[in-house]
């Protein structure tokens, strides 16, 4: 995956207003490589610990917008306290990294940084944050709501009933029902069903 090493005048252009400072803090007192990518499918950011002659290595996806990206560079800098606390001894999502998180989120929204719906959203996660914000799909909600989309895109759960969309790998699918967390879509080339979050955002195919 090409990544671009981020100069840190430049990381100004990927943070919301106001973040910067405390940012920068960060990466400088713990010796922080940070690398900006190109969309990654599975992965909205990376964290890896310093090892001899490596410095702590973080790596955040740079089609996100201010915020995704600003939540995403706190979610990797929480795993590198737990890991500067505790090393390989806790696991991943464990209790010591949601409270890692928690307190540097807490932090963040001190300084009245998010917009009020981001604000709200993000302080009703403190008590116990998703492994992943691709997780939360709260939090994927709202944020969705500051991407710049293009033209024809939408959330698959404000698509009608039997409306049709595609995805990047240009399949076509035909929505079928709401579940009670999922939503139930077929593929139209093949009949076969499929479970969406209703938070995974689509193209609308025109009729």
């Amino acid at each position: 995956m090409p990544k671009q090493e981020a100069p840190l005048h430049q990381l100004k252009d990927y943070l919301p207003e106001g973040s910067f400072e405390a940012v920068n803090h960060y990466l400088l007192q713990y010796k922080v490589h940070l690398t900006i990518t190109r969309e990654r499918k599975s992965v909205l950011g990376d964290y890896r610990n310093s090892i001899p002659g490596k410095n702590h290595r973080i790596s955040v996806n740079g089609n996100l917008n201010k915020y995704a990206f600003l939540i995403t560079l706190l979610h990797e800098l929480a795993h590198l306290f737990t890991y500067e606390r505790f090393g390989h001894r806790v696991m991943a999502h464990g209790a010591e990294w949601k409270n890692e998180y928690s307190k540097i989120l807490a932090q963040f929204l001190l300084q009245k940084i998010f917009p009020n719906d981001i604000y709200k959203t993000l302080l009703n996660t403190l008590q116990n944050p998703a492994a992943s914000s691709c997780a939360d799909t709260s939090l994927l909600r709202v944020l969705h709501k500051y991407d710049e989309k293009p033209a024809g895109t939408a959330l698959i759960e404000t698509l009608p009933i039997g409306s049709q969309f595609v995805l990047k790998d240009r399949r076509i699918f035909k929505k079928i029902e709401q579940l009670r967390k999922r939503i139930k879509c077929v593929e139209v080339a093949t009949g076969k069903m499929y479970l969406f979050s209703p938070v995974y955002e689509v193209e609308v195919v025109d009729k």
